[in-house]
């Protein structure tokens, strides 16, 4: 299964139009793979690190000796598990403890910290070092704050009832006249908005929770999601809940989640150094298959 983007409750909004002690020795002066806009080490928008920065006595991290690191409570699957951060379960919490290990830091030295979706993204300072919360790595957002390298290609999907207007659609042109809904501020409703340009302006909500109950509630027609998140709902908010399929990749380089940190923070290039070396080592891989295997649906053409 897969979960909703865990942010803070509120409530619906009207429809719009639009809205080391690990020196990474191998990866200082090799090429990192793309992320879409995020912080690689000496890339746009990125705070550069030399490998002697990185060292975990230079960090320069909120809490001297730990890494404090931000999400949404609740912590949904299969992102997390049991709505418990700390145990290194589920997709995200194993990422986060991941880098927190290449950064030097054991288990009992990262500290979790509840953070609301919008306020992690919100400008301002942060009170956490890095926050890992499904957010998608966009031009808009880095400029407010910083983004670590990519972690996880993301897919938007479309979820639905069985008997809706959508069940059985198998093009992109067949949604334009259905009434969708998304988070707000959400690449999902970027997706409705550029992909879909639907004829009814989208319904936004403050949680995908309350998207939920607006389609139980048949008030909308579908809700457009990531796909692992699509997953959590038909299997466990969801009664009868279909997936019609998932949104064309589009060109260029694929929507990315990326662990979202303070706008110039110090920590940015090494924090990517650490992705990286999870990607480059296959960690990355071996997690996603561990968490996430499975979620597939079919393609919208």
């Amino acid at each position: 299964m897969a979960p909703t983007y865990a942010v803070a409750q509120g409530t619906v909004m009207r429809p719009v139009a639009a809205l080391l002690v690990l020196p990474f020795l191998t990866l200082a002066g090799c090429g990192a793979p793309t992320d879409g806009g995020g912080a690689q080490p000496g890339g746009t928008g990125a705070a550069t690190s030399t490998v002697s920065d990185c060292r975990k006595d230079a960090l320069k991290v909120r809490t001297p000796g730990k890494l404090t690191i931000g999400t949404d409570t609740p912590a949904y699957a299969p992102w997390f598990s049991d709505d418990d951060p700390s145990n290194g379960k589920g997709y995200e919490s194993a990422v986060a403890h991941a880098i927190a290990d290449k950064l030097g830091f054991a288990k009992n030295e990262v500290a979790w910290v509840d953070v609301p979706f919008n306020t992690a993204v919100a400008p301002g300072p942060k009170g956490f070092d890095l926050d890992l919360n499904q957010i998608s790595i966009s031009e808009d957002r880095r400029q407010a704050v910083d983004f670590s390298s990519g972690y996880y290609d993301v897919r938007q999907a479309v979820v639905t009832y069985k008997g809706s207007p959508l069940e059985g659609k198998t093009g992109v042109a067949d949604l334009a006249g259905a009434k969708l809904g998304a988070q707000v501020g959400s690449t999902s409703y970027a997706a409705i908005t550029s992909q879909i340009e639907p004829t009814t302006p989208p319904n936004v909500f403050d949680t995908n929770d309350l998207a939920v109950q607006a389609l139980k509630n048949r008030q909308i027609d579908g809700i457009v999601v990531d796909l692992p998140t699509a997953y959590y709902m038909i299997g466990a908010q969801l009664d009868g809940g279909i997936i019609v399929g998932q949104l064309p990749e589009g060109d260029g380089t694929p929507d990315q989640l990326g662990a979202v940190l303070d706008k110039g923070s110090p920590l940015t290039g090494c924090v990517s150094q650490a992705v990286d070396a999870l990607r480059v080592d296959g960690t990355l891989r071996k997690l996603e298959q561990q968490w996430l295997a499975g979620q597939t649906a079919p393609e919208l053409h």
